[in-house]
């Protein structure tokens, strides 16, 4: 299997306990770990960083648990085109363009995809292998 980039939805799921979503994440992301590297990139790392108070914290939970990568370039480009489709189909601006470097970074690499929020990338970034936890 090729490596997984772990969306921020799951990792706080888990990290921020989601009575809804908690357990299915925390299966999905033990299943994925099982046959996958799993992989986080700066934007999933920020958007994580928000249930904590110091990097230290948050370093001590991902441990070496994550690989981790930079945006590539071409995933930059890619999101930037994946975006301004979705705004010509009716997307309203306030929508997270970080969804769309996460999907890009995904399509670049040839990665598969471990998120809960699948409508928009299945829509952008229909290359992606997407895993999604159970219902919640």
């Amino acid at each position: 299997m090729p490596p997984t980039l772990v969306d921020s939805s799951v990792l706080l799921d888990i990290l921020i306990p989601d009575p809804q979503w908690e357990n299915s994440s925390a299966e999905a992301l033990e299943s994925v770990a099982e046959s996958s590297i799993l992989v986080i990139n700066p934007i999933i790392y920020s958007e994580v960083s928000i249930g904590f108070g110091r990097i230290e914290e948050l370093d001590e939970i991902l441990g070496d648990g994550f690989a981790r990568e930079d945006l590539p370039w071409e995933a930059a480009f890619l999101a930037g085109k994946s975006f301004l489709a979705y705004r010509r189909r009716g997307g309203e601006r306030r929508s997270p363009l970080p969804d769309f470097y996460i999907g890009a970074h995904a399509a670049v690499r040839g990665y598969h995809l471990l998120s809960r929020d699948v409508q928009r990338y299945r829509t952008y970034f229909p290359t992606v292998e997407l895993i999604a936890p159970a219902g919640g």
